[in-house]
């Protein structure tokens, strides 16, 4: 798909958003990230092992978090690099963060119109930690490089709180319509996100201010704590800060 120059401007007030729908049985009832099923499996039957994901340090987690803010403008300003593919809301979690997790070497820059920009430090994660790039915990605790938006929510973050000042940089805000959920991404000056929708004139990629998003007709995506469909704002497990 041609890259197009989409971010003009902020999100107008209002505008009608087309939602990618998820096909999930499961819907987030509760902000608290639920804790794995006991094992009740007969002698002789074999279940999923509890994995558990490494952790980054305060230093790498700061770093990621401005890697991660940086990709996603990068998205937005140029337009999706054709090596995004899954281009739906969660999908542009898991691309910024397996992009923000590797190296970026010339070559990447290069490819990324970043060669010679003031860039954030490299976080030089060791190979034990290089696993969190592609690894996401699904609902039955085996890992998968794919993570649908309520397993992501559910399986790899913790809940922060439903009160945005709480959100830093990279933090998720998850909402819960019923049918669908969807996820934005805190982006520190506005929230960033992707409809789920692609067509030939509009990528789906959006960017807004958290007092336009508060402002919409359409309260159920409102992020405020009197709002039910907001479910709250979440930190993906592996950041330590």
């Amino acid at each position: 798909m041609k890259r197009r120059h989409v971010l003009t401007g902020m999100l107008a007030t209002g505008t009608m958003l087309g939602w990618h729908r998820l096909a999930l049985a499961n819907k987030v009832t509760s902000p608290v990230v639920p804790l794995p099923a006991a094992n009740t499996a007969k002698v002789g039957t074999t279940t999923a092992p509890v994995v558990t994901a490494p952790t980054l340090t305060p230093a790498q987690s700061r770093s990621c978090r401005a890697w991660m803010t940086r990709i996603i403008a990068a998205q937005l300003t140029a337009g999706p690099t054709p090596r995004w593919q899954q281009r739906d809301c969660v999908g542009l979690v898991r691309f910024a963060v397996a992009e923000s997790l590797r190296e970026h070497d010339e070559k990447w820059k290069r490819a990324n119109g970043m060669l010679g920009t003031a860039l954030p430090p490299e976080i030089d994660l060791d190979q034990g930690t290089q696993s969190v790039r592609h690894q996401w915990r699904l609902a039955d605790g085996t890992l998968s490089a794919y993570v649908s938006a309520i397993e992501m929510v559910q399986e790899n973050a913790r809940f922060r709180g439903k009160d945005c000042n709480l959100a830093a940089p990279g933090d998720l805000l998850f909402f819960d319509q019923g049918d669908a959920q969807h996820l934005m991404v805190w982006m520190n000056s506005y929230i960033a996100y992707h409809t789920g929708t692609v067509t030939p004139t509009d990528n789906g990629l959006r960017a807004v201010k958290l007092r336009d998003l508060q402002a919409w007709r359409d309260t159920r995506w409102h992020p405020t704590q009197d709002n039910p469909n907001f479910a709250g704002v979440y930190r993906l497990n592996f950041l330590s800060a």
